[in-house]
């Protein structure tokens, strides 16, 4: 189904709350948009949607709406441990949000109680919170939300609770099943009843979302929701047609003083710059705290268990500021105002490229996004273009660009915690480029180590097998034993001493006398072996062989006369007549 109309909340063919209008009145939302107009009236009618509508199209408000609609028209109300709505996301930020538009609108609403489960906080809080204020909706990410359905132990029976469960929400479904959620998902389903309305929100639609649908939705209504108005090409991108789309060509030695220089001629706006890696935002966070003055800066990314959440509230309120991370940012987050999302290394799949830009341009507003490029990617603008329906214009080449890479060494040799970031940075980095969707455009082969290396401000290279056996002539190493550098944080120094001496004393140490040495020539490795293969013989026949004792004894006796004949110990008449002397038994072994 294809939805182009849009309008005032008056014009919908059922009738909202007059509470929900009022909240939609204080919060300035007068229009509806595409997907809000086209869901609503079929969530309401109690039928499951499975909707695709792009990024920043205003997909929270779609389900929110219904949500706090279907519970009101509940024959019997809700008690304290029912829960009615269970949302579920696949990040914490961007249930942090769903949250906080679902507060938005409960407010009016005192009957309901809503909880989120997200991790970064103790499960065992969360637990005391459901059991002391119960939730009628629940705002979820997949793991801790599975978690839950485990703590009945701990007092908290959220089997029984999601019984009386009327709308379940799927947000960023597409995503979900990206990250791995799949098995947990499958988990939660199976606690909740099939009397329920389902809801599926994306910004793609994939063949693994197909089955989700087949499994968790009865005979949904699909949804395609295209902006309105737009020319027939345009109508099918999937980046928000607010967007303007640019690239840029750096060297790769160019690419960080490129942009360093761009968020210095643009300090009073609010960006998003997205880098492959968690080591890569760690070291470049650090580094543009430095470089970018008077500029808030922001580190955010997928290891950071406690930090996330506080981060990511203190970065939405501000009004300008530079926010450093992974694409753990990159879906259905909405920050207000981002006025330019910066790609300093662009994703490892192609959709996730769409979804980074789409963190500005969102519901109508204007936004820009930016890809730097090395010269041997720029075949990526015309992949983007066909298989994302993205189109990308050039941007003239940034102005007055300083080198700030001799700053960045400075600091690394100031302290050891940036040295050691920035040689993490670039293992991440390449294992990442390794790792690359589009492996025909991104090739670590083609990677120039020496000017990459440069990039990253490295004193030295680290050791990677990427490059064992290789020489760079054209990456100069700081005269300096890196050994030798301090950690600024005096505590980590002192334990760092502590390590290096205690490794010295073992150096000291004489090792204990062993009976072999470790590096044995081949020859001597051969006698070992044969040696081995003697106890073995010996071994079987005390076991009990096919040989007999007297037959055993003339071929060890044999043996040792051949050793005396090779020697030139005895002749070879004395060596006929001794072995003959043996019997024809033996004598008939010997000559076969």
């Amino acid at each position: 189904m294809d939805n182009t109309t849009d309008g005032t909340w008056d014009s919908l063919p059922v009738k909202l709350n007059e509470r929900i209008l009022e909240t939609l009145h204080e919060l300035k939302f007068t229009h509806m948009t595409p997907v809000q107009s086209a869901c609503i009236p079929l969530f309401m009618s109690n039928k499951d949607v499975a909707a695709e509508a792009i990024t920043g199209s205003g997909k929270t408000l779609a389900f929110v709406i219904p949500i706090i609609e279907l519970l009101l028209k509940r024959e019997e109300k809700l008690k304290k441990m029912q829960v009615g709505a269970l949302v579920v996301t696949p990040t914490r930020e961007l249930a942090l949000q769903i949250s906080e538009v679902m507060g938005q609108f409960i407010e009016k609403f005192p009957q309901f109680t809503q909880i989120l489960l997200i991790g970064g906080t103790n499960p065992i809080e969360d637990v005391e919170k459901f059991k002391e204020q119960g939730a009628n909706i629940v705002i979820a990410t997949p793991g801790r939300l599975e978690d839950m359905f485990r703590r009945k132990s701990d007092g908290l029976d959220l089997a029984s609770s999601v019984k009386s469960l009327d709308v379940l929400v799927l947000d960023e479904a597409d995503r979900l099943l990206d990250m791995g959620f799949e098995a947990s998902l499958n988990t939660i389903l199976g606690f909740l009843p099939k009397q329920r309305r389902t809801g599926l929100f994306s910004a793609t639609q994939t063949q693994e979302l197909e089955k989700l649908v087949r499994a968790g939705l009865r005979n949904p209504v699909r949804i395609t929701v295209k902006e309105k108005g737009l020319a027939a090409v345009a109508a099918s991108q999937k980046t928000p047609s607010r967007l303007s789309n640019y690239y840029t060509i750096c060297r790769t030695d160019e690419k960080f003083n490129n942009l360093v220089t761009f968020l210095r001629q643009h300090k009073h706006q609010k960006h998003l710059v997205f880098f492959s890696t968690c080591a890569c935002v760690e070291y470049y966070g650090r580094a543009l705290e430095t470089l970018v003055k008077k500029v808030t800066v922001r580190c955010i990314h997928g290891k950071m268990k406690n930090k996330r959440n506080s981060i990511f509230a203190d970065f939405r309120a501000l009004k300008s500021g530079i926010l450093v991370c992974t694409d753990v940012m990159a879906r259905g987050i909405d920050i207000p105002d981002v006025h330019w999302v910066l790609q300093y290394d662009p994703p490892s799949s192609a959709s996730a490229f769409v979804h980074r830009c789409g963190r500005t341009a969102r519901i109508g507003n204007h936004g820009n996004a930016l890809v730097f490029l090395l010269p041997m990617e720029e075949s990526y603008v015309n992949f983007l273009s066909i298989n994302q329906k993205c189109p990308l214009q050039k941007m003239p080449p940034i102005t007055d660009v300083v080198d700030v890479l001799p700053k960045v060494k400075a600091m690394a040799l100031e302290d050891r915690a940036m040295f050691e970031r920035g040689m993490r940075a670039f293992v991440s980095y390449v294992q990442g480029y390794a790792k690359h969707e589009c492996s025909l455009i991104f090739r670590v082969k083609d990677l120039d180590f020496a000017a990459l290396a440069r990039g990253f401000a490295l004193l030295r290279l680290p050791r990677m097998p990427e490059l064992k056996g290789k020489t760079f002539p054209d990456f100069k190493e700081a005269g300096v034993d890196t050994d030798t550098i301090r950690y600024k944080d005096k505590n980590r120094e002192k334990q760092r001493r502590k390590m290096l001496a205690e490794q010295k004393d073992k150096e000291k140490t004489p090792f204990p006398k062993r009976n072999f040495i470790k590096n044995k020539a081949w020859s001597k490795q051969k006698t070992k072996k044969e040696r081995r293969k003697k106890v073995a013989a010996k071994r079987k026949h005390n076991e009990g062989s096919d040989v007999d004792d007297e037959d055993m004894n003339e071929l060890l006796s044999d043996t040792r006369l051949l050793k005396k004949l090779k020697k030139g110990q005895i002749s070879e008449e004395d060596f006929e007549s001794q072995i003959t002397s043996h019997g024809p038994k033996a004598k008939h072994k010997t000559e076969s």
